[in-house]
């Protein structure tokens, strides 16, 4: 049995992701955590079947996180301090990111999936009085340390997030365009059954292609 432990546990693709993972009727049995700051969420990520777990990721060093992940086969990084705020998002999206990504090296949980987002990068170009400014750059360093490490990473780049039902379906790196956080959930669930993904970056939009195929072309792209 698989053990995956989903930091940001009460987001609103993480929501969606425990429930995928935990359904009886999904090909091999998983066990899920969703880690969550606020003690008020615990009754709404019970509810998808996870293991509601209350942490602050922002206040736990290294050797605090790696006692959290301890016993986990895969983690899912998809916390956010949500904008607005630079400093928070710099302490969550990058250095709490970056203290998660050692401490799962440090657990022996060596998968690791990191939700971020289409174009991500050093190269992202958004300019400094941007507010998205402070996210690009904490994503683009959270990411650039995952990529270095020994873990069996992989980073999703969703483009721009909508509520609109799942459809299953993807195109893998074309022009910016959109996805609904129910189909980035399905991708999430399914890059962690897929070798293919592993060691990759993958931008993807809602598209043409079962989301399965999409990421088993992956592995051979012709």
């Amino acid at each position: 049995m698989a053990h995956i432990i989903v930091i940001g546990g009460h987001g609103k693709v993480a929501l969606l992701l425990a429930r995928i993972l935990t359904r009886a009727e999904r090909p091999g049995k998983v066990e899920v955590s969703s880690v969550f700051r606020n003690p008020d969420h615990s009754d709404e990520v019970a509810a998808t079947g996870a293991e509601p777990v209350r942490a602050d990721i922002e206040q736990l060093d290294t050797h605090a996180l790696a006692e959290l992940l301890a016993g986990h086969d895969a983690v899912v990084f998809s916390a956010g301090a949500g904008g607005g705020n630079p400093a928070r998002t710099y302490a969550v999206d990058r250095d709490a990111a970056i203290r998660v990504i050692d401490a799962a090296a440090q657990a022996g949980a060596k998968r690791f999936v990191m939700v971020s987002y289409f174009g991500a990068g050093p190269g992202h170009g958004v300019p400094p009085d941007d507010p998205f400014f402070p996210y690009a750059e904490a994503k683009a360093a959270a990411d650039e340390h995952l990529r270095a490490s020994d873990l069996n990473w992989t980073v999703l780049g969703p483009s721009r997030l909508t509520l609109e039902p799942a459809t299953g379906r993807i195109e893998v790196g074309t022009g910016k365009g959109t996805i609904s956080r129910a189909d980035v959930a399905l991708v999430v669930a399914a890059a962690l059954d897929v070798d293919s993904t592993i060691r990759r970056t993958i931008d993807f939009n809602n598209g043409d292609v079962p989301i399965a195929d999409a990421l088993a072309r992956l592995a051979d792209p012709q």
